[in-house]
């Protein structure tokens, strides 16, 4: 509160001016028999106040005493809890007549936070203030104070099983209170007043200034009008936050209702369930949901299921949506980069469909472009001036794929390095001529995927009729380098190379020069075998040269490259992983070689299988394979 003034006068006759009883609440009768005029009494003088607190032994905080003076108690009104506050002479202290505070005292544990310490202590030395609730109760708290004297206001709602709702103080509370009693009769259509016209006005220049990109002022404005409960006021925040944070769910409600915005607006709403993280009684459940709000059943089924196969298009009208196809042709190789400079440049041509659309969300569900939008990002969008509004423009977000290929060896989201790579590249052809060069028979490129996942779900050589127990044949996610080499990665690989391996570079190499890279997964436990790392070249079909290093065995075929010899690139004395980042170095200086970090660790890629990288054992050759699972019982 910092100890600035507040007028109760003009903030309590202003909540008994606009008082009407809820939609769910008959009026109740005064003691005269008549309908009660609204929540206010006559304020309490100064002697009945001061009789209080000699009753109490204590004065009371000063935004208590205050709001006395102008009204000896309130009808609050909330729709669940508090109904009435009472006055001077009706309050005392709580004494915990429910026995709560060993319940929470031994729940503090060793080293308590503040706030719990508070808690805890507060039933036995609380003030009571509510005469009637629905097993609720509004408690002072003289223990939980802050610099200008006023005493926390904790809300017990004994029914709910929650912890009560903390107020920094006495006008906090009716302040929220107040927020509270308008947002309950938002939606009558004889509830306009001095309030709600404000309100509606911030809505209204909360619109203009998103779209002009000053989105920073205009969550304020929305979150103040949604706390009252304003139409328009939530669904346009919950834009503002879902681009904020793209990966949180939001709830738009009837916005499907509405078909200009349907295209937008399902999309995004069907995310949570296609990723399978619905909860609540599976599709079944979200479908009926969506037809309740508006949105045709079998609409909402088709698409989901495109949000599931990875079909979906974002695909929006106009200068933007042709900026949009050409973005996602781009990010669906991998260059996300360049398909978000695509995108930052058409922003300003997004033009809205409706008073309720203030971004471009449904970029949010479309497979290829939705991982793009990252939260820097999303602060980007909503900073950019669009749909014909002008302003400043925003810095542009660094870009996120360093060069080459030294990122392999950094941490990743689970903060360790990717556990075992491969990949082959071939330079000057097509990413979807590679299934036809390495593929397993009959192999076709998946629509745009996480590769992560692709690789985990793939079934392994045991559940595959057909494969053979040797053979290990990866899920690659496919794409181009912004040299242009075609590359296929296989980053979650738990193979090993050994004396089985068959390097799949002379069959890629029949269309021009081929390379592949293949590190061994590493091991944690001390004293297990080194990690190897091979690199194998071919053009036109033909081995040009390679080698294989495990520890400080290397085998070399062919006239390899000075700046590719193993010998100066694996160092005895360097540990693995510095001999590691010095190889992928020499082979993006000398050959050109990168990877796109976000496409292959955030983002979706086409897959296929490719045909086996192990050869079938000769005669002599003895081969194994285990599977570890928990015993059945």
């Amino acid at each position: 509160m910092s100890g600035e003034a507040f007028d109760w006068h003009e903030f309590l006759g202003r909540w008994q001016k606009e008082w009407v009883p809820r939609d769910d609440v008959d009026e109740e009768e005064d003691e005269d028999g008549g309908q009660t005029a609204g929540p206010s009494r006559p304020g309490a003088d100064e002697a009945v106040i001061g009789a209080a607190e000699e009753r109490l032994g204590r004065r009371l905080p000063a935004s208590y005493r205050e709001f006395l003076a102008v009204s000896d108690g309130w009808h609050v009104d909330q729709t669940a809890g508090v109904y009435q506050l009472g006055g001077a002479a009706d309050i005392d202290w709580f004494r915990d007549p429910y026995d709560m505070t060993p319940l929470y005292e031994e729940n503090l544990g060793d080293n308590p936070r503040k706030e719990d310490v508070l808690l805890a202590g507060m039933w036995r030395r609380a003030l009571r203030l509510e005469t009637d609730s629905d097993m609720s109760n509004a408690l002072l708290d003289p223990g939980d104070t802050d610099e200008d004297g006023e005493w926390a206001l904790y809300v017990y709602q004994g029914w709910g099983g929650e912890l009560p709702v903390r107020y920094p103080s006495f006008r906090a509370y009716m302040e929220a209170m107040y927020r509270g009693f308008h947002s309950d009769r938002a939606q009558r259509s004889d509830f306009v007043n001095a309030t709600t016209r404000v309100q509606d006005a911030h809505v209204a220049d909360a619109y203009l200034l998103a779209l002009r990109g000053r989105y920073e002022v205009a969550l304020s404005l929305l979150e103040e009008a949604r706390s009252f409960g304003r139409p328009r006021s939530a669904v346009l925040l919950n834009q503002l936050r879902h681009l904020l944070a793209p990966r949180s769910p939001r709830d738009y409600g009837r916005l499907v209702d509405d078909p200009r915005y349907l295209a937008e607006i399902l999309p995004v709403e069907a995310m949570t369930p296609a990723r399978g993280e619905w909860r609540l009684g599976g599709d079944d459940h979200w479908l009926g949901m969506m037809a309740a709000r508006g949105a045709a059943r079998q609409t909402a089924a088709t698409v989901l299921g495109a949000l599931r196969d990875g079909t979906h298009h974002y695909a929006p009208p106009g200068p933007w949506g042709r900026a949009v196809a050409e973005a996602r042709e781009t990010a669906r190789w991998g260059a996300t980069d360049a398909a978000w400079r695509a995108l930052r440049e058409a922003l300003p041509q997004w033009e809205t469909p409706g008073p309720s659309l203030l971004a471009p969300i449904g970029l949010l569900a479309d497979p290829v472009l939705g991982p793009l939008v990252t939260p820097e990002r999303g602060r980007e969008i909503l900073a950019t001036p669009r749909a014909g509004q002008t302003g400043p423009v925003p810095e542009p977000v660094p870009d996120l794929d360093p060069p080459g290929l030294a990122w392999l060896t950094e941490t990743t989201a689970n903060r360790q390095p990717l556990d075992g790579y491969r990949c082959v590249w071939v330079e000057g052809i097509d990413p979807a001529d590679l299934p036809a060069l390495i593929g397993e028979e009959g192999a076709a490129l998946s629509g745009p995927t996480d590769p992560r996942r692709a690789s985990w779900q793939a079934p392994k050589p045991h559940e595959r009729e057909g494969v053979e127990l040797w053979e290990d044949r990866p899920v690659v996610a496919v794409g181009r380098t912004a040299e242009g080499w075609a590359f296929a990665f296989d980053g979650h690989s738990h193979h090993h190379l050994h004396k089985l391996f068959l390097s799949p570079a002379q069959a890629a190499s029949s269309a021009g020069r081929a390379v592949v890279v293949w590190r061994d997964p590493r091991h944690s436990s001390p004293g297990e075998r080194s990690a190897a790392f091979h690199l194998s070249v071919a053009e036109q079909g033909e081995e040009l040269y390679a080698f294989t290093v495990r520890g400080t065995e290397i085998r070399c075929s062919g006239a390899i490259p000075d700046a590719l010899d193993p010998a100066r690139l694996f160092r005895p004395d360097d540990t693995e992983l510095d001999c590691e980042l010095r190889a992928l170095e020499a082979l993006h200086t000398e050959l050109g070689l990168s990877l796109p970090r976000f496409a292959l660790t955030h983002g979706s890629l086409h897959t296929f299988t490719t045909r086996s990288w192990t050869r079938a054992p000769r005669e002599g050759e003895g081969f194994a394979y285990v599977t570890l699972g928990r015993p059945r019982h």
